[in-house]
């Protein structure tokens, strides 16, 4: 599973609000909320993401193993 616990942390540390998100970065409210929910979302827009926050992938998301498999 991809959680995104590290994109909340990342935007605290960036000062940085969904409303920004939201109106800077193009990201829509269908997305946070898809985002908060730790479900599928496009990669176009982890790539805005990124850009947006100056990071890497690997500081807004995170692989944690599901042991259903």
């Amino acid at each position: 599973m991809i959680v995104f616990n590290k994109l909340w942390e990342k935007m605290l540390e960036k000062e940085v609000s969904t409303y920004w998100l939201r109106e800077k970065c193009g990201i829509d409210s269908k997305t946070v909320r898809r985002l908060r929910a730790n479900d599928n979302v496009e990669t176009k827009t982890l790539d805005k993401l990124c850009a947006a926050l100056d990071c890497k992938l690997e500081d807004i998301a995170e692989y944690i193993p599901d042991k259903t498999y």
